[in-house]
């Protein structure tokens, strides 16, 4: 069992970094985790998804959310100065998942937690990514 009762460190590949949910409190990699912040994590989980596909964003369906963390989701997304930005923190925990969009090789990527949902499109490997939607809850 993890931290959070949600075995997910069992199959997570950065287990050997973090040494698991227990032995870090729940606070992977210095970060926070989405599921151990909340005690009922799983109706979390479900009302995001219900939240995202609510959207009506043309091809966007999730039919779940993994735990991420976010340095794998957290995207760097180019601004009209030609800087870049990050919106995420890199060592926390987040819900997310890509879709695949039909009839184009760009993908969706929504990623969530209690605070926010955020929806971008992007290329092979997250290239030439663009925010779709930004929401806090």
């Amino acid at each position: 069992m993890t931290y959070c009762g949600m075995n997910c460190c069992e199959n997570c590949s950065s287990f050997s970094r973090c040494g698991g949910c227990e032995k870090c409190a729940g606070h992977p990699f210095g970060g926070s985790c989405v599921a151990e912040r909340n005690r009922n994590f799983s109706e979390l989980k479900q009302q995001l998804i219900e939240e995202i596909n609510a959207l009506g964003i043309d091809g966007l369906t999730v039919d779940d959310l993994n735990l991420l963390t976010g340095a794998y989701v957290n995207l760097e997304y180019p601004l009209s100065n030609g800087t870049t930005v990050k919106y995420l923190n890199d060592k926390d925990i987040y819900l997310g998942n890509q879709i695949e969009r039909q009839d184009s090789e760009r993908c969706y990527g929504a990623v969530a937690d209690e605070r926010f949902i955020l929806v971008c499109e992007y290329g092979c490997n997250g290239a030439d990514p663009e925010i779709v939607l930004y929401k806090r809850r």
